[in-house]
């Protein structure tokens, strides 16, 4: 006789499987630089922006605790992903491979190990101090569930961007190159995208998750 399964909510779930792809996918699209009119900024920030989304409204949702580990968690598809690459790159390409993508391929998805392991203290630190930020702000902008969200939400992405640039790109870059200007860069672009599109993101995603716990 089957066993019931145990009670998970819907929206833990549902936030749970996208934060694993974010976590995968946020690195290779950092492979392009973007231009959105002034600003030029990588194009993994779009899924670091989703991960620091995901993170708060699980907080949100389901409190601070659940939130940092799934933070934790996130750590088993970076190192799962990094050494499959790196296996993958090790690997001898098939003859017939398409001339242009065998070259292609390591640029796209190769990193240098200085820069993985900066992308894992960055994500370490900078998503738990999102999450650290965004609950410790509930009891002191506007109490109450679900008050100011959008509001929390913002401050604890300006705050946790900021830290993941000077994290990553000191780690790897200091001593190679000059870091000041590309981190002002950065973090100019990585704040006005968390004012912009945040407060609407989180927003959202908090609805959906409630409405996925009550179906």
């Amino acid at each position: 006789m089957d066993q019931p399964l145990p009670a998970f909510p819907r929206s833990l779930f549902v936030f749970s499987v996208l934060y694993g792809g974010m976590v995968c996918i946020a690195g290779v699209l950092g492979v392009k630089q973007v231009a959105l009119g002034p600003l030029a900024v990588e194009a993994g920030i779009f899924g670091f922006l989703l991960l620091v989304v995901l993170s708060s409204a699980i907080a949100e949702l389901h409190g601070q605790k659940t939130a940092t580990f799934l933070v934790r968690l996130g750590f088993i598809p970076l190192l799962v992903s990094a050494a499959l690459i790196h296996l993958v790159l090790a690997l001898p390409h098939d003859p017939g491979m398409y001339p242009p993508a065998v070259n292609a391929f390591p640029v796209v998805v190769g990193q240098s190990s200085r820069m993985m392991i900066a992308g894992l203290i960055s994500y370490g630190i900078s998503q738990t101090l999102n999450v650290l930020i965004f609950s410790k702000l509930s009891g002191q902008v506007g109490s109450g569930e679900g008050k100011l969200v959008w509001l929390r939400g913002m401050i604890a992405s300006i705050i946790s961007q900021i830290i993941d640039t000077i994290l990553f790109i000191t780690i790897s870059f200091l001593g190679e190159r000059p870091i000041i200007a590309l981190m002002e860069g950065q973090m100019l672009t990585k704040v006005i995208l968390s004012i912009v599109l945040v407060p609407f993101m989180i927003t959202f995603f908090v609805k959906l998750g409630r409405r996925l716990d009550r179906a």
